[in-house]
């Protein structure tokens, strides 16, 4: 009887570090793979520029709302991009503080065709797709930018977004890069914006499943007139999902620009970090659930639990398999980083750490709750089958 255990015993710990050891090796060499392609893709020598339409065949649709980290900057970018593309600024409150900067920008640059509207077109329960309505009602040019207040627009912006545009494709976006961070929280979000999430996107759009994301997206008119025009883009409470589901439906592909964009990030607090991811893990659950079901495994988080469960089973040192693991792990962050000119400092190994350790009680949020405020707009999450609901103050 004795031996019989001993034999299960043994039996039972043997699958556990062949199990545990094999999915170590299988996270660390998908890390590495997916490192090793948004490396390549978001390197400052893989810009890839197509020349624009001629004419003003373009215009650029900025939706604001305040006065954030670096606006003036942001929006100045605006100004520095082809000279013939049409400028829209759309602001839904004719107090917000941001509109002074606006009208002075547009009057130092004269030679501009800029404007700024004003008003709430309540088409949907997402504010900025509401800001962002009056913009695409107002242009007729066949290629229309939307392009959130807080990215760069370096001169070339227009180019490497035409550039990333192939026959297939319905749409091209560009993931934040964070830039400028101050202090450590910023750089927590600066790790979640650059070697987590872009790393993925870009792995994504590599093998053919590119989503879209909001912070800049190159439509060509006709494309989103035929899936129903902007009123299709409040399907979803986030304007990017369901602008991903559009193109996908019309048998396109959102591909993602080469050497993204920045968004600079100034101060952040953890509680402001915290209730961004809460609400981007909110918003990814309920509009692609079977995509967020296995989230949880894709940062360093999972490969640091299996290499602790390696080290107790096979009687190897804990410590010494965490350390290898975070080493391999995080090294390759950096690495990717250092090779896409992002930011990087001494505590870049620690903020991508924290945000791997938050990632079990950010998962079980992104499960459990289903309302959020946004830009003051109090909002529930209603699931996939249904669409999100406003909330009453």
């Amino acid at each position: 009887m004795a031996t019989s255990c001993s034999w299960s015993i043994l039996i039972r710990m043997t699958f556990v570090i062949w199990a545990s050891g094999v999915f170590l090796t299988f996270t660390l060499l998908l890390h590495l793979i997916s490192a090793l392609v948004a490396a390549y893709r978001c390197r400052p020598e893989a810009k890839l520029c197509r020349p624009t339409p001629v004419g003003s065949d373009i215009s650029i649709v900025r939706p604001l709302c305040g006065l954030d980290h670096g606006i003036e900057q942001t929006l100045r970018s605006t100004f520095s991009t082809q000279t013939d593309a049409d400028i829209v600024f759309c602001v839904a409150s004719p107090n917000d503080n941001v509109i002074p900067l606006v009208r002075r920008l547009i009057a130092e640059h004269p030679r501009r065709n800029a404007r700024l509207l004003i008003g709430d077109n309540r088409i949907s329960v997402n504010p900025k797709l509401n800001n962002m309505y009056k913009g695409w009602v107002e242009t007729t040019t066949r290629w229309v930018i939307f392009a959130d207040s807080n990215v760069l627009m370096p001169p070339d912006y227009l180019e490497r977004l035409f550039g990333a545009w192939k026959a297939d494709t319905g749409l091209v976006c560009a993931p934040p890069i964070g830039c400028e961070p101050d202090g450590f929280w910023a750089e927590v979000e600066c790790a979640t914006l650059n070697t987590y999430q872009a790393r993925w996107q870009y792995f994504a759009d590599a093998v053919g499943y590119g989503f879209a994301q909001g912070k800049s997206m190159l439509w060509r008119r006709d494309h989103l007139e035929q899936g129903g025009g902007i009123d299709a883009l409040a399907r979803e409470v986030a304007e990017d999902a369901a602008s991903t589901k559009v193109i996908r439906a019309a048998g396109l592909r959102v591909r993602l620009v080469n050497a993204p964009f920045g968004q600079p990030l100034g101060r952040r607090t953890a509680a402001e970090v915290w209730k961004r991811q809460v609400r981007w893990a909110q918003l990814r659950r309920a509009s692609f659930p079977a995509q967020f079901a296995p989230e949880i495994l894709s940062n360093g988080f999972a490969p640091l639990v299996a290499a602790a469960v390696f080290g107790l089973a096979s009687d190897t040192s804990v410590i010494g398999m965490l350390l290898l693991t975070a080493a391999i792990y995080y090294g390759a962050e950096m690495v990717m980083a250092a090779a896409c000119g992002w930011h990087l400092s001494w505590r870049t190994p620690l903020t991508a750490l924290a945000r791997d350790l938050a990632t079990p009680f950010l998962y079980v949020q992104g499960w459990r709750d289903t309302g959020f405020s946004w830009r003051g707009n109090a909002m529930r999450v209603d699931g996939p089958e249904r669409p999100a609901t406003a909330l009453s103050d």
